[in-house]
């Protein structure tokens, strides 16, 4: 039998390694946190939704929104019925193609959207509230520009 001698791995490879499991954990425990109103477990997929269509330059159709969220286009279209029944969005004939059909929010929809903000900026208030208001900027800002850059990323073609 050989006997493994303990790796030295890089420290920065540990640390970046340990990103996607983060993460995760950030997915599933956030919405645990008390917020007002409290998060529903449909809030999840409708705020994905909302955020993908508001923040769409463009036209959005249910195949492009199955596009972006990576589902298939069954999937989106549930999601966008749910929206649809709520008064969250409405189907409106496309400015460029009248035969298709694209998605817009309702005032009930930027309402919903603007709740869901106010709860995600009380998670993180919730989360932080212990840490010095320099360190909580920081990873606010951090994570604004984590986000910009994989907006980007996902638009820039691939190398190879």
């Amino acid at each position: 039998m050989t006997e493994q001698k303990p790796s030295r791995r890089d420290p920065d490879a540990e640390l970046l390694d340990a990103v996607g499991p983060a993460f995760a954990r950030l997915r599933r425990r956030t919405t645990q946190v008390p917020v007002t109103p409290p998060v529903e477990r449909k809030d999840l997929n409708r705020n994905l939704l909302l955020n993908v269509i508001d923040e769409a330059e463009g036209e959005m159709s249910v195949g492009a929104v199955a596009d972006v969220l990576a589902v298939d286009p069954s999937v989106a279209s549930r999601m966008i019925a749910d929206c649809i029944a709520h008064g969250y969005l409405v189907r409106l004939p496309s400015q460029a193609d009248a035969r298709r059909a694209v998605l817009q929010l309702t005032e009930a929809g930027y309402e919903l959207r603007d709740r869901f903000r106010s709860q995600q900026r009380q998670a993180f208030e919730y989360i932080t509230r212990d840490w010095p208001a320099d360190e909580r900027r920081e990873l606010a800002r951090l994570i604004v520009k984590y986000a910009d850059s994989a907006v980007r990323a996902a638009a820039a073609p691939p190398s190879g």
